[in-house]
């Protein structure tokens, strides 16, 4: 398909969305408890939150969660009840860190460093029963590390480090079908650095990260939008993204990212790559997400600054006031006072959205929020 025709048919597919908006943000919103809830003790690190219907699905560094007074091992990955947070019964074992969650129908796939699960052989890439565990027969050999995965158009979109699959040569993107499990040998976008987030929204799928270029096409430093059907770089998202981005999401209003570079961002773009928003951090922000109107943020940070300038360091040299790992933004890219204090010095890395419950679920490396014990997973609702 030629980039002209390509974007005359994406604008039609965005109209709606571009006119949602234009208008989002007019009114208050509304964030969710900064109390959290009673959750899971991991033992390491989580990277990964995944929700599918009742159940709710982490991957990290982790080898045990600590739940009712009792410590079960689990290696890496590990199930939940979303209204009682009591551990399912699922616990496939990967040898090494599981970086990525998606889910479709009823597998979940994991993307990471390991290279076995429950002693099958899985290089990176695992599609699991979501209820029983069980390895399923999706196989790969990556040639370096997924970060990101995304599914949408019945197909399976990674992203990461990577420079080829089963031998194939792919520089750090890559789709398979849903159907066969198999590389889609049409889908072929090529980034010149790791690709970081991946967020898929109508016929486009958002890539973000440290490159500088994808498919040899200017203007997608960093951020670029993509056929999910051909992976062909859509013209009119061009967004100018100062520093690298580490995660992103979409809704209706648009496109958000949280990047890092001196002190940390969070952007709002609208669905064609204008700038709706910025807000800046005297840390990195790591994690991003949205729900009824609000964007909520984690990363290293414990101030967001109340104005654009910080100093070498980050620090907010405009003033700034205390959110510590974690913050929430209104649709007009105001500060909510909604802030919950996480500890440590990496804190968040993964935030997740459970709409069908409103609920925002936080993963990363603090131990306590608000003071109280919350070892690496938060629920708040």
């Amino acid at each position: 398909m030629s980039s002209l025709r390509f974007a005359r048919n994406t604008l039609l597919a965005l109209g709606v969305v571009a006119a949602v908006a234009a208008t989002a943000g007019t009114g208050p919103a509304q964030a969710v408890g900064s109390s959290p809830a009673k959750a899971p003790l991991f033992n390491g690190s989580v990277y990964a939150i995944a929700y599918r219907g009742d159940a709710v699905y982490v991957g990290g560094s982790f080898t045990s969660v600590g739940w009712g007074g009792r410590t079960y091992a689990r290696q890496r990955l590990a199930a939940f009840d979303v209204s009682s947070g009591a551990l399912l019964n699922w616990h496939p074992a990967a040898d090494a860190t599981v970086r990525a969650l998606a889910i479709s129908g009823t597998s979940v796939y994991a993307g990471g460093d390991f290279h076995r699960i429950s002693g099958a052989r899985r290089d990176a890439l695992a599609r699991l029963d979501a209820s029983t565990g069980e390895v399923g027969t999706f196989s790969h050999v990556v040639t370096g590390a997924p970060y990101a995965l995304a599914i949408a158009a019945g197909r399976l979109y990674v992203g990461g480090s990577f420079t080829a699959i089963d031998g194939r040569e792919r520089r750090n993107l890559a789709a398979f079908t849903l159907d066969a499990g198999a590389l889609d040998g049409g889908w072929r976008p090529s980034a010149d650095d790791s690709v970081h987030a991946l967020a898929a929204s109508g016929p486009l799928v958002y890539a973000g990260g440290a490159f500088h270029m994808i498919s040899g096409v200017g203007g997608t430093l960093r951020l670029a939008a993509l056929s999910g059907r051909t992976g062909a770089v859509y013209p009119g998202f061009r967004p100018r993204v100062q520093a690298q981005v580490n995660a992103l999401a979409t809704d209706a209003g648009g496109v958000y990212a949280a990047t890092g570079g001196q002190g940390g961002r969070a952007t709002a773009y609208t669905s064609l790559g204008a700038v709706r928003w910025t807000r800046l951090f005297d840390g990195d922000a790591v994690a991003i997400t949205s729900l009824g109107g609000t964007v909520y943020v984690g990363g290293h940070f414990d101030r967001a600054c109340l104005t654009d300038s910080n100093g070498v360091h980050g620090a907010c040299t405009g003033g700034g006031v205390d959110r510590v790992k974690l913050a929430a933004i209104d649709g007009r890219g105001a500060l909510t006072d909604w802030a919950p204090r996480g500890n440590g010095v990496i804190g968040v890395r993964v935030l997740t959205v459970d709409r069908a419950h409103a609920v925002v679920a936080a993963g990363g490396d603090f131990t306590t929020i608000n003071g109280e014990p919350r070892k690496r997973l938060a629920f708040f609702s």
